[in-house]
């Protein structure tokens, strides 16, 4: 009996030092709770938390006198920078400025967007120049696009990219079509600030006009010598009318928002103008389409769309980037609007298209170059 009862007692002892052992192995049901709760809070965490923002390119445009709006060289600036935010949208922002009226804080508007962190910043219009030249050397780190600027010495790992035009290639163009279309023989041209860059309008222009008619007569007149000459339509209109009084019955106007009174001048005589950069048929008015023979071409839109894919894929190129005719930088406008007026004079505008381009003509920058030129057509 008493050897009974001690069997017993160490059974009851072992079942109780097992029951000890396995409980301490297993944690009570609500620790194993609370330690399944900070796990699947954090597994719902990384579910819901967005994907990180992936930086974008900064980019920004400054305009020139004149401003969006003026239908011509401003204008045609933005439709680049605006096809680049379409195509461009999830990697680029961008940002324009507008300078004071006249022009004077157009260095102070490109350095404000470079201390803003802008990565690419173009400047509409050579009387950038000397501003992006300064500033791009404060932010060595930045890149700049300057639209119709010179400066010297630039080299492809620069941080400056002088966009440039062969204003005279197309020029020379729409003056053989002035004279193709001339009825009196005698055509005018309206230039805005009396400048290098706009004389090689000029002398383009009536070097393709004297190329078709060697006799015929120009008109030539400057809206002023500053960079108000460009937003001043009122003078523009004055000195068209002062043309077509005169004899003239095509006008060419190389002077931004000025020109929109040239067309006006053009409209109110029932004679043709020509405009300049953007195709100015598109965004004249109802009734002076019908007025407008054509326009320059410049597609400062390609340019700057261009110089912004170019920083995107990692091919931004310093230096001088020129647009020509071969390039089809410049060109004259054909659209539902003017092609019954040029159709019949197209084919001769093609032949001296290919002609310049091949070199066959050397088409004049200036009035140096014009008198030479115009020496080989007595020949």
């Amino acid at each position: 009996m008493l050897k009974a009862k001690k069997i017993l007692v160490m059974g009851l002892a072992l079942l109780l030092v097992v029951s000890l052992v396995a409980g301490c192995g297993q944690k009570p049901a609500t620790e194993q709770k609370q330690e399944q709760q900070p796990a699947q809070e954090q597994q719902q965490q990384q579910q819901t938390q967005p994907a990180p923002e992936i930086k974008k390119i900064k980019v920004g445009l400054v305009f020139d006198v004149g401003g969006r709006g003026d239908l011509s060289f401003n204008d045609s600036a933005y439709a680049g920078l605006e096809k680049a935010q379409k195509e461009f949208g999830d990697k680029i922002e961008v940002k324009y400025l507008e300078p004071s009226a006249g022009g004077e804080n157009r260095e102070q508007l490109m350095r404000l967007l470079a201390e803003d962190g802008y990565n690419l910043i173009f400047g509409v219009g050579f009387m950038f120049t000397d501003h992006i030249a300064k500033v791009s050397q404060e932010f060595p780190d930045v890149k700049f696009g300057l639209i119709d600027g010179f400066i010297d010495g630039l080299k492809d790992d620069s941080n400056v990219s002088c966009l440039l035009f062969k204003e005279q290639e197309g020029s020379f163009l729409v003056g053989a079509a002035a004279a193709l279309k001339s009825k009196t023989g005698k055509v005018g041209f309206v230039g805005g600030m009396k400048s290098p860059l706009i004389e090689r309008f000029e002398v383009g222009y009536l070097a393709g006009a004297k190329y078709i008619n060697p006799k015929i007569g120009t008109m030539v007149d400057y809206i002023g010598t500053t960079g108000d000459a460009f937003k001043d339509p009122v003078k523009g209109k004055e000195l068209a009318l002062k043309q077509f009084k005169a004899g003239a019955d095509v006008v060419y106007h190389a002077s931004g928002a000025s020109g929109i009174g040239v067309i006006e001048a053009a409209t109110g005589e029932k004679k043709l103008a020509i405009g300049v950069d953007s195709d100015q048929s598109l965004s004249a008015k109802e009734d002076q389409r019908k007025y407008i023979l054509t326009s320059m071409l410049k597609r400062v839109d390609i340019s700057v769309y261009d110089t912004i894919k170019a920083y995107i894929d990692g091919n931004f190129k310093g230096g001088y980037q020129i647009f020509g005719l071969a390039e089809d930088g410049v060109g004259y406008a054909v659209n539902d609007y003017n092609k019954s007026m040029i159709s019949d004079i197209e084919p001769k505008l093609e032949e001296l298209k290919q002609k310049v381009i091949k070199g066959e003509i050397k088409v004049p920058v200036d009035k140096k170059e014009y008198d030479e030129f115009l020496k080989t057509l007595s020949k």
